[in-house]
């Protein structure tokens, strides 16, 4: 494209063309904060029925044991990343982990 052919509105600001791909969810993540730490967190962030269920979906979705799992997620707690992308989760998680402390 020549310069009499460059549009003057930036790309940033444009509409997306039909059809065009839709941007990632989580382009605005933080940096550092990798795609095995988001996917902890929205396993985390769902609800489940049970804890066999929750096992499962963390071997099947992140190929993790449940034990691995949950150093990540103590990991993450501590990770101001973590909690600027997922403050309610990390805040709620926080909560629960110092209330157990508290008791001990």
């Amino acid at each position: 494209m020549t310069a009499a052919e460059t549009p003057d509105t930036p790309d940033a600001e444009r509409p997306a063309e039909p059809g065009a791909p839709a941007e990632p969810a989580c382009s605005g993540a933080p940096a550092g904060l990798s795609e095995r730490d988001r996917a902890v967190l929205a396993v985390e962030r769902r609800g489940w029925p049970g804890p066999g269920a929750k096992e499962r979906a963390i071997r099947e979705r992140l190929g993790l044991s449940p034990t691995r799992y949950y150093q990540l997620l103590g990991a993450l707690l501590d990770d101001p990343r973590a909690a600027e992308h997922d403050p309610v989760t990390v805040n709620r998680l926080r909560r629960l982990r110092d209330a157990r402390r508290a008791r001990r």
